[in-house]
């Protein structure tokens, strides 16, 4: 289990994370379906469509997992890498016929302005030093280059923000002890949802860190969100 610190937001250290990381690789793609009744397609198709991929260009896709959503990004005729730190999430691939490598996003083992555009979905918020992973897409995007992170946000009509706070806390826990393989797991994805900064609070951090452009798009009425900044 991740333990929660005084202020109640998930204690992130690499080795724990990527280890629980390697427990719900099994299910992972199937269990995440499942709690979000289907919705993270639509999403992987919205930060594909996002980022207007074009044939000939390259494109980093973070938090990559088993690869779903590099094969997602792929559809674009791009070429796309993805990259993740679980080795048990590499090893679920099942063939998606994508390269994807085994690296730390604070240490990415690319040279500066390789891609056109960095992406990653749902995994920003488990890394340790979020400024220090901003600052290193930063280094490998080339100049002009874009980058879309789909992450979980702040639903913005209130009755619906006390209810997702509801789900989040108190029923995706029971959802997950019945289908994924480490509920314990998903009670570390559901306290660190809750500890995210909102919209507007996730934007400064990437406006601080040096990117221009910087916009946001709520799906799901905010529970998600997609950030995009440009080098």
């Amino acid at each position: 289990m991740i333990e929660a610190n005084e202020a109640n937001t998930p204690r992130k250290e690499p080795g724990r994370i990527a280890a629980m990381f390697d427990r719900v690789a099994p299910g992972y793609d199937r269990t995440n379906t499942v709690m979000v009744a289907g919705q993270d397609k639509r999403w992987r198709k919205a930060v594909r469509e996002a980022l207007s991929l074009q044939p000939g260009e390259r494109c980093l896709d973070l938090g990559a997992g088993t690869g779903v959503s590099t094969a997602e990004l792929a559809k674009s005729g791009a070429d796309v890498i993805g990259v993740d730190f679980s080795l048990g999430m590499l090893k679920a691939h099942k063939d998606r016929q994508v390269p994807l490598v085994n690296a730390d996003a604070l240490h990415l083992p690319f040279g500066d302005g390789t891609f056109n555009a960095v992406t990653g979905s749902f995994f920003v918020r488990n890394v340790v030093d979020l400024d220090a992973c901003l600052a290193e897409i930063l280094r490998v995007l080339a100049p002009g280059g874009r980058m879309v992170l789909c992450e979980v946000s702040r639903p913005v009509w209130k009755p619906y923000r006390k209810a997702h706070g509801v789900f989040v806390k108190h029923v995706l826990p029971k959802v997950a002890a019945r289908v994924a393989s480490d509920p314990e797991a998903y009670r570390y994805l559901a306290d660190s949802t809750m500890a995210w900064p909102d919209q507007a609070g996730f934007a400064d951090r990437i406006v601080k860190a040096g990117y221009r452009k910087v916009a946001w798009r709520n799906l799901a009425g905010g529970a998600v969100a997609m950030h995009r900044g440009f080098k």
